[in-house]
């Protein structure tokens, strides 16, 4: 397995947990954590093996802090990688799921990291926030798109424009957020809902995935229907052993046996 030096990167079965480990800086990010960052999701989008991925980051206050500043500040040239802030932002071909466990602070580039996952898990203690306009900057890792999609205009302008912050209490009211756990219990939730995916076909997991953010990009629901058929993981599924093996486990009154392809 490689060796890194910003993030941990663990596997438990068909799961790996990826943890952001900067937590003198509040887990926030340079251009060699990115680095890192994207090369792990790369292993995991590559492993036929690893069908569910958890990212949190290190520590108990922060998920991660966004940009460092203070790398910046100091001279540091950013740059990140195609695949976008952490390797997520801007990865758009990756039909396994993703769940963040925010630990604490998402600021910033952090936020957009968790919103680029496919679930929030929030630790009662969590901060969400775009701050970015608060030191001359904007959030423009993804924030600024997916946050209207999550929430709606208004409730996601209410956020942008001010760069105030949200509770995860509050982020579970505007719709951001799955669930609330006590801190203590964040990654036991997070494994729970990583179990409640595992159980069902990762065929059917990718599809379902890659069809959901592909009608995102339709201009109607006549359309979005109707090129379902033009995905290539619901492609895949058509094809792939576990279609055969979910109705025979079925008919057979038994667990089915996935093969993830």
């Amino acid at each position: 397995m490689t060796t890194y030096e910003h993030c941990k990167v663990e596997k438990e079965g068909r799961l790996m947990i990826v943890t952001i480990n900067r937590p003198e800086v509040m887990n926030s990010l340079h251009p060699a954590a990115n680095f890192e960052l994207e090369a792990a999701f790369n292993d995991f989008a590559a492993d036929p093996d690893m069908w569910v991925a958890i990212l949190t980051g290190a520590g108990d206050k922060a998920f991660s802090a966004g940009n460092d500043l203070k790398y910046q500040a100091m001279g540091g040239a950013m740059s990140t990688p195609t695949t976008g802030f952490a390797g997520l932002t801007s990865r758009y071909d990756l039909t396994k799921p993703v769940i963040a466990a925010v630990n604490g602070v998402a600021m910033g580039g952090g936020f957009e990291i968790a919103l680029a996952c496919d679930l929030i898990i929030a630790s009662e203690d969590a901060v969400f926030a775009l701050p970015e306009p608060k030191v001359g900057l904007a959030a423009l890792a993804g924030g600024l798109h997916r946050l209207p999609r999550q929430i709606g205009l208004k409730h996601a302008m209410g956020m942008i424009l001010t760069g105030r912050r949200v509770g995860a209490h509050e982020g579970k009211t505007l719709g951001f957020v799955n669930e609330i756990t006590p801190h203590h219990e964040l990654m036991a939730h997070a494994r729970r809902w990583a179990d409640l995916i595992l159980e069902c076909s990762p065929m059917s997991i990718r599809a379902s995935k890659e069809a959901v953010y592909a009608s995102l990009d339709q201009a109607s629901l006549r359309e979005a229907y109707a090129n379902q058929g033009k995905v290539p993981a619901v492609n895949a599924l058509f094809r792939s052993e576990d279609l055969i093996e979910g109705p025979m486990a079925f008919a057979q009154k038994r667990a089915p046996q996935w093969k993830g392809r």
